[in-house]
């Protein structure tokens, strides 16, 4: 093979700097497309929020109280992760959240449909439901409404505007809007207020086996708060009684105690959860827009267009 020559290398050089030119030339035209977070990520950064606020503080004092007061290490790593899940320790609160997150739908579905019926176009009608949407709602909504400025296509909008909610019962509602925005067909104002009956319906329901629930999940708080309470109690003031935990096979004993009851609240927090239909719109964000809304979305025009 022939050297390379000065000659040469500087031929390659300016090839190669006007071809990385004419890709960023390209690049800066077409853009990239955005990257979509991971499953779980939202939930993952939430939790690293909440472990640098006020619960991460309370359950990393508690356990280093108790750590301190008996000398358990386990003891001491159990109570500051109780302390730390105690607000989810029965599925409580992602519940609340959830009912909270149905009845903000609810209410924008019928401030949408009274906006609409003003023969108003949703492009205007969206904007001016901000204005009693539920704070859940709000910065989604927002979202929306920033991209429909930007001139994003209406579609595209609420596909994404479905991505940020990531809920089941919102899919039916957007699928809706998705076709209506394409169509710009009658029947859209009828079709939003039997989405709200129906979503009310499910709010109605879930609010009933909530309260059924009610008692049980206190039940559960008190069990855990007497056994966790007297075995402490026990520690600060009758420690003898306790001496066998001291040692290393005591702490493996109450490692595998800990652990029992661990499984038996995620358990039981496994039973509290609604069983979620899957999400209409979850596959269709990866294809073309002539398919936004699938065969699901078929139904829901001609149930729109019978109306």
């Amino acid at each position: 093979m022939s050297a390379v020559t000065p000659d040469s290398a500087g031929t390659i050089l300016v090839g190669a700097t006007i071809g990385a030119a004419v890709f960023l030339l390209i690049t800066s035209l077409r853009g990239f497309e955005p990257r979509r977070p991971r499953p779980g990520q939202g939930r993952l950064d939430k939790r690293l929020r909440a472990l640098t606020g006020v619960r991460g503080a309370v359950a990393v004092v508690a356990g280093l109280l108790v750590l301190i007061a008996t000398g358990w290490l386990v003891a001491g790593i159990g109570i500051g992760l109780l302390a730390f899940s105690w607000n989810g320790l029965t599925g409580a609160a992602s519940e609340r959240r959830a009912l909270i997150r149905l009845e903000g739908l609810a209410t924008w579905t019928e401030s949408l449909r009274d906006t609409i019926a003003g023969a108003v176009g949703l492009e205007q009608a969206i904007p001016a439901s901000m204005r009693v949407a539920s704070p859940a709602l709000i910065e989604p909504l927002g979202a929306l409404v920033d991209r429909m400025h930007t001139r994003v296509p209406l579609p595209d909008a609420l596909r994404r505007f479905a991505d940020d909610l990531n809920d089941p019962g919102a899919d039916l509602i957007i699928a809706a809007l998705i076709i209506n925005s394409r169509l710009r067909g009658p029947g859209l104002r009828d079709l939003l207020g039997a989405l709200a009956a129906s979503v009310r319906e499910e709010l109605d329901v879930r609010r009933k086996v909530n309260a059924d629930r009610r008692s049980t999940r206190r039940s559960v708080q008190i069990v855990v708060l007497i056994s966790v309470g007297l075995a402490i109690v026990l520690a600060l003031f009758d420690h003898s009684f306790l001496q066998p935990y001291d040692t290393l096979a005591g702490q493996l004993v109450m490692a595998i105690v800990a652990a029992v009851y661990a499984g038996g609240v995620l358990w039981l927090r496994r039973l509290a959860r609604f069983s979620e239909a899957e999400r209409l719109l979850a596959s269709v964000s990866d294809t073309a827009p002539a398919d936004a809304a699938g065969p699901a979305g078929s139904a829901l025009a001609s149930q729109g267009a019978a109306r």
